[in-house]
C-alpha cells in the first residue's frame, strides 16, 4: 500500500513533470543537480531508498516495506527521470543529522513487531538483503541483518537483526565528500523464529518482540575536494570490486584482430587481382558485354543488383541499425566527455533515452531513402515499420518485465507518470522526427547507382555447397565479431547487472571500432565467396551473417548467468533474460547495418572496375 500511495503522488518528478514539452522534460532531468554547501549545526538530509537481495541486483523495493522506523507521514524525494528507471524511490528518513556534529547513540525509535514483521525481517537476512541510503546524493550501503551458519552435525543457523548504525562521514570545508555505514563493535538482535526470546534490552510480549533502533553520527575531515568526491566512493568496497583492467586480454585480442583484418583484407585483394586479370582479357565493352561462358561473380552481373523480397523490412532493418550506431557513439562520447556523473543516478538511462527519441529522424531518413532507391512504393508504410521495428519488441519485454516488477512490489515497476512521460516523449517527438527524416529522405533519394543493367528474368542459382549454406555463414559471422569484443563484455555485463561503476570508456571506444570493422571485412569476404559460388542473393545474407553475432551475445549472457554470477528468482530472471533479447536484437540491427552497407560498396566497386575497364 505504501509503495501504490508513493507511485499515484505528484512527487515522482518535481520541477521535471511540470514541464510543457516531453523533450524538455527529458533535458532538464537529465542535466539537473549541483553541489551543496553547508554551514555547522545545517541539517543534512538522510533520504532512505530501498532494499533488496544482495546478488539481484534490479530486485529491490522500497525500503519502507520493512518493519523499521518510519515517519508518521512519508515524504518523498523529487525523482529525475534517470533514477525513477533505476529503481530509486527515495523518501525522508528519521535520522537527524548536523553537519560537523557528533552524535552518540541517539534514539532513533522503540518498535514492537509482530510474529508475521519478525518473519519478514527473517526471510530479508535469510536472502542478504541490504539497504541504500542517500546522503548529498552519495549511496551509503549496509546490510540489514546478521546470518550465520557453522557446524554440520549439529547445524548452527543465527540470525540476528542491526538495530544499531554508525555513520562515519567525511567533510571538506561545507561540504560532504564521503559517507559510510558500520556495525562495528555492535551486537545484532537475534531473531528467533516465531518471535524469540528477550536479549538485552528487547523484550518480549504477547507473541511480538519489542526492539530499540539507535544511531551515531561521526563527522571526519578530508582533504579530498568536492571535485573528486566520486573518487573516494569509487575506492570504497561494499560490493565485490570486478572491474580490473586486464591489458593483457584486451592486447592479445587487440593482436588478434588486427592480424585477422590484415589477412582478410591481403587474401581477398590478391583473389580479386587474380579476378579482374582474368575476367577483363579481351573486354572492350561494359558489364553487358561480359562472356557468358565464364564462370565466377562475373557471370552474375546481371543478376547481382536484383532488388531482395522484403524490400521494406530490410530498409527498416538498415534504418533502426543506423539509429543505434548514432546512438552508441553519442553515449560513448558523452561518456569520454565525462558528462555522467558517478552520483548522479540513472544518467546514462536519460541521456540514452533523450538521445533514441532525438536519433529517431536517422532511422526514418536512412529507411526511407533506400527504400525510395530501391523502388519501393509504400513508403508510409516504410516509416510505420521503421518506427516500430524496436520499440514494438521494446514494449512487450518492458510489458512483461514491469508486469513481474508490479506484482512483487519492486521498486523497478515504473510508475504511470513515468510511462506516460516516455509514451509522450516517443509520441511527440521520436515518432514525428522519423516522419520528418522519412519525407526528407525520399525526397532527397536519388536513382540507385548500379553499375550493371539487371534482366528481366532471374538467373538459375547453382547448387551450393554445405559450407556456402546461410547457417554456416551466419556461424562463421557472429562468431568473429563476438570474439571481439568477448573480453569487454564480461566489463560491460558486470556493469549493467552488478555494481560496478563503468570507467573504461577510452577502451570501450576502441573495441567498438574493432567491432564495426570486424563485421564489415568479414562481411565482405563471405559476400565475396557467396558471390563466387554464382549465388546472387547477397541482400539479406549480408545482413544475417554479421547480425548473428547478436546470437552469440545472447547465449554469452546465459552462460554470465549461470556461471559469472549468483542471480536468481522469478523477477531478477525476467529482467535479465527480457533485456539480453533486446540487447541481442540491438546488435543484430546495428551489426546487420554496417555488414550490408559494406558489402554494397564492395560490390558495386568490382563491378564498377569491370565496366570501367
Amino acid at each position: 500500500p505504501l509503495v501504490d500511495h508513493f507511485w499515484s503522488g505528484d512527487h515522482m518528478f518535481g520541477g521535471c513533470r511540470r514541464t510543457m514539452a516531453p523533450l524538455r522534460v527529458l533535458v532538464l532531468c537529465l542535466f539537473s543537480g549541483w553541489a551543496a554547501g553547508y554551514k555547522q549545526g545545517d541539517n543534512v538530509t538522510l533520504y532512505v531508498n530501498k532494499v533488496g537481495p544482495y546478488h539481484n541486483p534490479h530486485e529491490t523495493y522500497h525500503y519502507y516495506t520493512l518493519p523499521v522506523c518510519r515517519p508518521d507521514k512519508v515524504h518523498h524525494k523529487s525523482l529525475s527521470l534517470g533514477e525513477v528507471l533505476d529503481g530509486d524511490r527515495m523518501a525522508e528518513s528519521l535520522y537527524h543529522i548536523r553537519f560537523r556534529e557528533n552524535v552518540e547513540k541517539k534514539l532513533l525509535c522503540h518498535l514492537t513487531l509482530s510474529e508475521k514483521q519478525v518473519d519478514e525481517l527473517r526471510e530479508a537476512i535469510e536472502e542478504l538483503y541490504y539497504f541504500e541510503f542517500i546522503l548529498d546524493e552519495i549511496p551509503i550501503w549496509g546490510f540489514v541483518g546478521y546470518i550465520e551458519e557453522s557446524g554440520f552435525l549439529p547445524h548452527s543457523h543465527k540470525v540476528g537483526l542491526w538495530t544499531h548504525l554508525d555513520f562515519n562521514i567525511e567533510y571538506n570545508g561545507d561540504s560532504v565528500i564521503f559517507a559510510n555505514v558500520s556495525v562495528k563493535d555492535v551486537k545484532p538482535v537475534p531473531l528467533e523464529e516465531g518471535a524469540g526470546s528477550a536479549v538485552g534490552g528487547v523484550g518480549v510480549g504477547g507473541g511480538s518482540l519489542k526492539v530499540t533502533h539507535t544511531y551515531s553520527v561521526h563527522w571526519f575531515e578530508s582533504t579530498l575536494p568536492h571535485s573528486r568526491r566520486s573518487e573516494r566512493l569509487r575506492d570504497y568496497s561494499f560490493f565485490p570490486k570486478t572491474l580490473e583492467i586486464h591489458w593483457l586480454s584486451i592486447i592479445n585480442s587487440l593482436v588478434l584482430v588486427v592480424l585477422l583484418l590484415g589477412f582478410v583484407i591481403i587474401i581477398l585483394m590478391r583473389v580479386l587481382k587474380n579476378d579482374f586479370a582474368r575476367y577483363n582479357v579481351e573486354e572492350e565493352g561494359g558489364c553487358d558485354d561480359l562472356d557468358q561462358g565464364d564462370n565466377g561473380w562475373k557471370i552474375i552481373h546481371t543478376d547481382v543488383f536484383r532488388f531482395p523480397p522484403l524490400k521494406s523490412l530490410l530498409c527498416a532493418v538498415l534504418g533502426v541499425g543506423a539509429q543505434f550506431l548514432t546512438l552508441a557513439t553519442g553515449i560513448i562520447f558523452m561518456a569520454l566527455l565525462g558528462m555522467f556523473n558517478v552520483h548522479r543516478h540513472g544518467a546514462i538511462n536519460s541521456a540514452a533515452i533523450v538521445l533514441y527519441a532525438l536519433t529517431s529522424c536517422v532511422s526514418g531518413y536512412v529507411s526511407c531513402s533506400f527504400y525510395t532507391q530501391i523502388n519501393g512504393q509504400r513508403w508510409v508504410w516504410n516509416i510505420i515499420l521503421t518506427s516500430s521495428l524496436f520499440s514494438a519488441p521494446l514494449f512487450l519485454t518492458w510489458s512483461v518485465v514491469n508486469s513481474v516488477h508490479w506484482y512483487s512490489g519492486s521498486t523497478q515497476a515504473l510508475p504511470a507518470t513515468t510511462v506516460l512521460l516516455l509514451l509522450g516523449a516517443w509520441v511527440l517527438v521520436g515518432f514525428p522526427l522519423t516522419v520528418i527524416g522519412g519525407i526528407v529522405g525520399k525526397n532527397r533519394a536519388g536513382s540507385f547507382q548500379a553499375p550493371c543493367r539487371t534482366r528481366n528474368i532471374p538467373r538459375q542459382i547453382p547448387t551450393q555447397p554445405w559450407y556456402k549454406h546461410a547457417v554456416v555463414h551466419m556461424a562463421i559471422g557472429g562468431f568473429l565479431p563476438f570474439s571481439a569484443i568477448s573480453v569487454e563484455l564480461y566489463y560491460i555485463f558486470a556493469t549493467v547487472w552488478g555494481r560496478e561503476h563503468y570507467t573504461l570508456y577510452g577502451i570501450l571506444l576502441c573495441v567498438f571500432a574493432i567491432l564495426l570493422s570486424v563485421g564489415a571485412c568479414i562481411s565482405v569476404a563471405l559476400t565475396y565467396f557467396l558471390l563466387s559460388g554464382e549465388d546472387y542473393r547477397w541482400w539479406w545474407r549480408s545482413v544475417l551473417s554479421t547480425g548473428s553475432t547478436g546470437l552469440f551475445i545472447f547465449v554469452y549472457s546465459v552462460f554470465y548467468y549461470r556461471n559469472r554470477s549468483s542471480m536468481s528468482g522469478l523477477v531478477q530472471s525476467t529482467e535479465f533474460f527480457g533485456y539480453s533479447l533486446l540487447t541481442a536484437l540491438v546488435f543484430s540491427l546495428m551489426l546487420g547495418s554496417v555488414s550490408f552497407w559494406s558489402s554494397l560498396a564492395f560490390i558495386r566497386y568490382i563491378y564498377r572496375s569491370l565496366k570501367m575497364d
